[in-house]
């Protein structure tokens, strides 16, 4: 009976190990960026809305360089959003309140993509949080648009820049 038992063990060991094997095969990180301008003339304590340009996508490259295409993708979530205050250089993010984000593109509808609410940070970098929404349709996609919702909780004197590097899990079959 426990050698029954110790062949057991190795075998689901062996098993999972192949498995996580496998998936990282399949796994990838694509990463793009976009800019977000906050305007000085935003009032405090109002959600504002904020249209970025387009995002230009560079998934077929990203699927081509991981051996797969866009069709053969199965699921991308989002992995990371990080936002970094690039102008003016010296700035915090002591001055907002909330920031939400959401992805669209010509073809599909507005998600929400991440979000901080209550805000209470005094460095110039912040993490977001991801929601675990499906992206397959937005990552497959030449370019998408990012709208952001902020709440500001002090009056900005000049115009913020802030930079949101994206990060994108993306797991797809091998052609």
């Amino acid at each position: 009976m426990k050698s029954k038992l110790i062949a057991l063990s190795l075998f689901l060991a062996a098993l999972l190990s192949s498995c996580d094997a496998v998936d990282d095969l399949l796994t990838f990180t694509i990463s793009n960026e976009t800019s977000i301008k906050i305007k000085s003339t935003i009032p405090i304590n109002l959600p504002s809305e904020i249209i970025t340009p387009d995002v230009t996508t560079n998934s077929s490259t990203e699927f081509q360089n991981n051996k797969t295409k866009a069709s053969l993708v199965k699921d991308v979530k989002i992995k990371s959003i990080r936002l970094s205050v690039s102008d003016p250089s010296d700035k915090t993010f002591k001055f907002l309140k909330s920031i939400h984000l959401y992805i669209s593109t010509n073809d599909s509808n507005e998600i929400e993509l991440a979000y901080q609410d209550n805000i209470n940070s005094t460095t110039n970098t912040i993490d977001l949080i991801c929601t675990d929404a499906r992206l397959d349709q937005y990552i497959k996609a030449d370019k998408y648009k990012i709208r952001t919702k902020v709440t500001l909780k002090e009056t900005l004197t000049k115009d913020v820049t802030v930079k949101a590097d994206m990060k994108f899990r993306v797991t797809a079959d091998p052609f």
